[in-house]
C-alpha cells in the first residue's frame, strides 16, 4: 500500500516553510520498500496575497495526501486540512525530508501512527489490515 505525503519546502531537501506562506510543496509517494518524489507544486506570488483563498487552493492541491509537514500552520489552515482528511504535522525548521520519509517508512512496515493507520484504512475501503491479508490455517 502506498501513501502520499507533502512537505512545505523551498529547497526540496528540508521542511522550511509555514503552511500558509509556503511557496512550494514536495509530494512523495511512500511505500513499504520505496519512496519517490512524484510532484513539486509551486505557487506564484500573486496567489499568496494573504487571503483565505490561498489556503483553499493549497488544501485542494494536497487533497490525496495523508499528511503535510510544515514549520507552522494557522488555525484556519489546520481546520481546513483536517476537514480534507490531511494531517498537519509540525516539525522544526530545517528537518530533513529524507529523515522524515525514512521514519515514516519504518512505521508503515511496523506500527503506523494513528493518523496514518486511519488514512490507510480509508484508502483500502474501510478494511482493517488483517482483512486485507488472506489467512490460512
Amino acid at each position: 500500500m502506498k501513501v502520499k505525503i507533502a512537505f512545505a519546502t523551498s529547497d526540496r531537501r528540508a521542511v522550511d516553510q509555514h503552511f500558509g506562506a509556503a511557496g512550494a510543496f514536495a509530494i512523495y509517494e511512500l511505500g513499504e520498500r520505496d519512496t519517490r518524489l512524484i510532484e513539486v507544486a509551486e505557487f506564484i506570488e500573486t496567489a499568496m496575497d494573504g487571503h483565505e483563498g490561498k489556503l483553499a487552493a493549497k488544501v485542494e492541491l494536497l487533497g490525496d495526501c495523508a499528511a503535510v509537514y510544515c514549520n507552522a500552520a494557522g488555525a484556519s489552515a489546520i481546520q481546513q486540512l483536517l476537514a480534507g482528511g490531511i494531517q498537519p504535522m509540525r516539525v522544526d525548521e530545517g528537518t530533513l525530508i529524507d529523515e522524515l520519509l525514512s521514519g515514516l517508512q519504518k512505521s508503515l512496515m511496523n506500527e503506523p501512527p494513528l493518523w496514518l493507520a486511519k488514512h490507510l484504512k480509508k484508502q483500502s475501503g474501510g478494511k482493517s489490515f488483517a482483512e486485507d491479508e488472506e489467512w490460512q490455517e
